[in-house]
């Protein structure tokens, strides 16, 4: 195996990234500038040095607590509840949430080995016990698991007083046909209508 195939290999693993894509990564990178490469490889190599999970919400940081943790401007009585670091950042851009965050590292998979021992399950009932929290808001994605998993996260939560448990509304996104629409992406767009 030459440098060329192994290099495709290794980016072929990465998500996303076909072998025909990773060929075309590898063809870029040989004809970049060499100090860019070198910037780019060093970056790589130091990258879970530098970035590690907040010891308060999980989510991906340099510094601990998180920059939304740590800012008081936030409003502590709201807590979002996540799946994983990536989907921080996700909601973040879009400017509409200005709370709290919690990541649970995955979801309920018993097929995969994971229940809810494996999740940050324990420290989320902790932070709601603890603070200020007044609404939790579970953002998992719309999948048999990430449903499985918010009802027995809303399940635990209902036994804390005071405390509303809401869930991300889901159904048809913008733009979208209704011949295309799925069953289930069907019902939870009835189920969750608004008056005009």
């Amino acid at each position: 195996m030459t440098a060329i195939d192994e290099l495709t290999d290794s980016f072929s693993r990465l998500p996303g990234i076909g072998k025909k894509s990773a060929g075309r990564l590898v063809n870029y990178i040989l004809k970049a500038d060499s100090a860019w490469i070198e910037r780019f490889a060093n970056q790589l190599a130091t990258l879970q040095e530098k970035i590690h999970a907040c010891s308060i919400c999980g989510a991906w940081t340099e510094s601990d607590p998180c920059p939304i943790c740590s800012n008081p401007m936030r409003d502590q009585s709201v807590i979002c509840v996540v799946e994983q670091p990536q989907d921080v950042a996700t909601i973040e851009s879009s400017h509409e949430f200005s709370g709290l965050f919690h990541v649970l590292g995955g979801v309920i998979a018993p097929l995969e080995g994971i229940g809810p021992d494996q999740l940050r399950i324990a420290q989320l009932l902790e932070r709601v016990r603890s603070g200020s929290v007044k609404e939790v808001i579970i953002a998992t994605n719309p999948t048999v698991e990430g449903d499985t998993t918010a009802l027995y996260i809303q399940r635990l939560l209902s036994e804390i007083e005071g405390l509303t448990v809401t869930r991300l509304a889901s159904g048809l996104p913008v733009g979208g046909d209704l011949e295309y629409a799925d069953r289930l992406t069907l019902a939870r767009s009835f189920r969750g209508r608004m008056k005009f």
